[in-house]
């Protein structure tokens, strides 16, 4: 008899419970800070109030999550709370992984979580310069791959294509400067149905060609 290929397998199964105990144990813990907890992709997901934000990352720290393996932001702009500050961090004793978030908007700052784990330093500086997450308790809390003077967020998804500026050296001036935006042309439209020319037979879009 052939064998489901999408039926769970004893090492996934044994995974899964693993996480289920270590939610429960969480949510009991944590009552008061848990929002919301989901398992997928063998990876348990907790979404924690931000207000008691480095109050559970402490917790997951001392329950042998010690290794911090990144932290960024996600951008939600019809949310009120259009960012969710998402770290991921391993148990390497017990083999699990987890992904903590928690909510925030552009003007609340969520506590640095650099105290639990310094190595947190540069992801909270990169969040900031890439999203304009703010971070109250950072102890350098700077851009770090925009110039200083850059205007706005780039991976803000109402963030323009263009930018708002753009960056030249001046011979002139014998510096570089910093001019608005000037797009040469309109923004070219392309035919993605029909890529390639001179096919030997018709693809989608090629009717276009013909018509009169």
């Amino acid at each position: 008899m052939a064998k489901d290929q999408n039926a769970p397998t004893d090492h996934s199964a044994a995974l899964r419970g693993k996480l289920q105990a270590l939610s429960e144990r969480i949510s009991l813990s944590l009552s008061a800070a848990v929002l919301s907890s989901e398992i997928a992709f063998d990876e348990l997901t907790v979404v924690f109030d931000a207000a008691k934000w480095i109050e559970s990352l402490t917790f997951l720290r001392d329950s042998g999550f010690i290794c911090f393996i990144d932290l960024t932001a996600v951008d939600w702009p019809a949310r009120e709370k259009r960012f969710d500050v998402v770290a991921h961090l391993l148990d390497p004793k017990a083999n699990l992984r987890i992904r903590a978030k928690c909510m925030t908007d552009e003007e609340t700052p969520v506590e640095s979580c650099v105290g639990v784990w310094p190595a947190a330093n540069w992801f909270e500086r990169e969040a900031y310069d890439m999203y304009g997450v703010l971070f109250s308790n950072h102890p350098d809390l700077r851009r770090m791959l925009t110039d200083y003077g850059f205007d706005g967020h780039p991976l803000r998804k109402d963030f323009p294509m263009s930018g708002y500026v753009e960056v030249r050296y001046d011979d002139a001036q014998k510096r570089v400067v910093y001019e608005p935006t000037r797009l040469t042309q309109e923004f070219r439209s392309f035919d993605f149905l029909s890529p390639w020319e001179n096919a030997s037979y018709e693809l989608p879009g090629d009717e276009k060609a013909t018509r009169s």
